[in-house]
């Protein structure tokens, strides 16, 4: 079983985010990665409809032989990861489901002046895993959200730093630095890799939290509880799936994963 790889899956390009820090924290764990990006965003789809698209692409995965599954989209969390371990992660059967959530508790305790302001899909801000963050961590704090509509379309284009991206970037903190957010969450995982421009437009001063490096901490205390851990000290392989129609699907995947793939289509 150790042996075995990790799935990672995401409504998109969004999750090589995650994919990243697990490559960087588990770098002799072989990775599989799909991007749903036929079907992106999730954020404007009914919690079925992204329910049913995680079931089809987990029995993927696990087709694969996969020893463990990573959800690395905060609204394909908040739908499905209940039903998912309902289903896949039963008792006996040592299948770690790992999911994601925007980092309200590490904003809150990181705001000095307890404002803080959070980016993310309409399906997140919906949740009801979102009010449940929102009731434990942010009662003592001021949480301004803001759903970016269009910027996850913007991504799995390629367009990080395009005006079209920066207008919507401007557009959707102004409202967060309105009400003296110092502390902004990246609640989705296509966002960190528009931090630069995010970054650019609010200002140093402006905290920027994402929860890629917390999600791989928390993969990997899974699979050392459950004596999955490769022991190969070989260098990893990362495989890529889409099913993306667009014709530079390929060059958007290596321009977010920083190297050269071979993408599968799905």
């Amino acid at each position: 079983m150790s042996s075995r790889p990790i799935g990672v899956l995401d409504s998109g390009v969004g999750g090589i985010s995650v994919l990243k820090h697990i490559h960087a924290l588990l770098p002799h764990e072989n990775l599989m990665y799909v991007a749903d990006s036929k079907y992106a965003p999730y954020g404007n789809k009914t919690p079925e409809e992204i329910t049913a698209r995680c079931m089809t692409i987990a029995d993927f995965l696990i087709a694969q032989n996969v020893k463990a599954l990573v959800v690395a989209c905060n609204t394909a969390t908040a739908a499905a990861i209940d039903a998912m371990r309902e289903t896949y992660d039963l008792p006996g059967l040592n299948f770690p489901i790992i999911g994601m959530e925007p980092a309200v508790k590490p904003a809150a305790e990181a705001s000095k002046n307890g404002i803080i302001g959070v980016l993310a899909t309409v399906g997140t801000l919906k949740s009801a895993q979102f009010a449940a963050l929102l009731e434990s961590y942010g009662r003592n704090v001021k949480v301004v959200t803001q759903a970016c509509v269009g910027l996850v379309e913007c991504i799995e284009r390629g367009e990080l730093d395009t005006p079209e991206t920066k207008a919507l970037i401007r557009q959707y903190t102004a409202p967060l630095l309105a009400e003296g957010a110092d502390t902004i969450v990246l609640g989705c995982t296509h966002y960190p890799f528009v931090k630069d421009a995010i970054r650019e437009i609010v200002g140093e001063e402006i905290s920027l939290i994402d929860t890629g490096a917390a999600v791989a901490k928390q993969l990997k205390r899974q699979l050392e509880e459950k004596g999955l851990l490769s022991t190969s000290r070989q260098k990893a392989e990362v495989h890529f799936w889409t099913n993306s129609e667009a014709e530079n699907a390929e060059q958007v995947t290596e321009k977010l994963w920083g190297k050269h793939v071979e993408e599968h289509r799905l």
